[in-house]
């Protein structure tokens, strides 16, 4: 019984990992909502002065950069190093899907 409650409980696990799998986020062209909802350790609050930064000075050339916001430390950073990108220029529309006639 101990083994088929084992065995349960990996299963379990293996099933839940693709919810647990890390989404991307691009800090130079998301809104503070998204940064909050996507980043651990982010709040509304610390997501809007991402944002405030990113508009006064310009965008982040480095993951690193976002320690020059204010209550944004090391820390923080590593635990979202894997979540975060840097994307250059304007992010294109996704192309309209055919529908066909």
């Amino acid at each position: 019984m101990k083994l088929f409650r084992r065995f349960l409980f990996c299963f379990s696990c293996l099933l839940l990992l693709p919810a647990v799998a890390v989404a991307q986020v691009d800090i130079n062209h998301a809104d503070a909502k998204t940064l909050a909802e996507s980043l651990s350790g982010i709040g509304l609050v610390k997501a809007e002065a991402i944002v405030a930064y990113r508009k006064a000075n310009g965008p982040f050339a480095r993951i690193e950069d976002l320690g020059k916001v204010k209550g944004i430390g090391s820390k923080t950073i590593e635990a979202n190093r894997d979540a975060i990108v840097i994307v250059e220029g304007t992010p294109q529309p996704s192309p309209p899907m055919f529908r066909g006639p």
